[in-house]
């Protein structure tokens, strides 16, 4: 059967996880799945080693834009799954997903209800702006958590009980139309982590496209399981200056980078109880402030 969805998982300290992952997804006849072990420093691989899967040894370890568009190229069905090494979908979710895309020609991304092990994940999103940015900086949104201008997650439980066009969804499940991936260029690979899913939506919704949500989708996400406390947060926060210089202009994005880096130090200041998190806050205070 020609496959109807090309599955891209891009693997890194993902042993635990990459099976359960991908196992669902190579038993079903329209869907082709490729795994790309990003230089994984483990052996994630040969735990799916008997499976009918594709892998593709990426050459460096690029970030996780480079994995999702190396393995995207190896195909040609019309719609791409993203899905994260420790999320889980079934043969349900991903139809609830797909009829989105086939019923309406002008959505370009479908994301779908993501449970973790603790409950519903916040993963409808709205885009950075200064007020939010500013606001989860001297932690107004844990005052108003509801409030839209005070984060950029949104947190009221009954915008995920139906269906919706939000500003842009978490990365770890996502289901592109192929031609609309390729028109905008696919993931921008300046991204090594975070805020790539965020580029994508808001490139998406620039070249007419819309980013829906289908909550008749459910995945199942563990999340944080290829990073340990504090190793990413100076990542996260380079992410966030390079979309704040991307999408804002002129010195609206220097606004935004020292805001990022507002963020990092006051947050810095309120871990002196968690080390690891302390010193990875101060490294991102350091990466948000060469950015801006």
């Amino acid at each position: 059967m020609t496959p109807l969805v090309d599955a891209v998982v891009v693997s890194y300290r993902s042993a635990d996880t990459l099976r359960g992952c991908v196992e669902p997804l190579a038993a079903l006849d329209d869907v082709r799945v490729t795994v790309v072990d990003n230089k994984s420093p483990d052996d994630a691989i040969e735990t799916i080693a008997d499976l009918p899967v594709d892998i593709v040894r990426a050459p460096r370890n690029g970030g996780f834009s480079y994995g999702c568009n190396l393995g995207s190229a190896t195909g040609s069905a019309p719609f791409l799954l993203f899905l994260n090494p420790d999320a889980r979908m079934d043969r349900g979710a991903l139809d609830a997903m797909l009829a989105v895309l086939q019923s309406d020609p002008a959505a370009g991304l479908v994301g779908p209800r993501i449970l973790e092990d603790d409950g519903l994940a916040w993963s409808l999103r709205r885009f950075p702006r200064h007020r939010s940015t500013f606001a989860q900086a001297l932690f107004l949104h844990r005052l108003w958590p509801q409030a839209d201008w005070a984060d950029e997650l949104v947190r009221d439980v009954t915008a995920y009980e139906r269906p919706a066009a939000p500003e842009w969804v978490s990365g770890a499940c996502m289901l592109v139309r192929r031609s609309a991936y390729e028109q905008i260029g696919g993931f921008d690979e300046r991204f090594f982590l975070y805020c790539e899913d965020t580029d994508i939506c808001r490139r998406l919704w620039d070249a007419g496209f819309s980013v829906r949500f289908e909550p008749a989708a459910e995945v199942h996400h563990v999340g944080g399981a290829s990073s340990g406390a504090g190793e990413t947060q100076a990542i996260a926060a380079r992410s966030r200056v390079l979309y704040a210089r991307k999408h804002f202009r002129g010195p609206s994005a220097r606004v935004e980078a020292l805001g990022v880096a507002l963020g990092e130090a006051t947050h810095a200041a309120t871990a002196l109880r968690r080390p690891a998190s302390r010193r990875g806050h101060v490294a991102a205070l350091r990466a948000a402030l060469r950015g801006a």
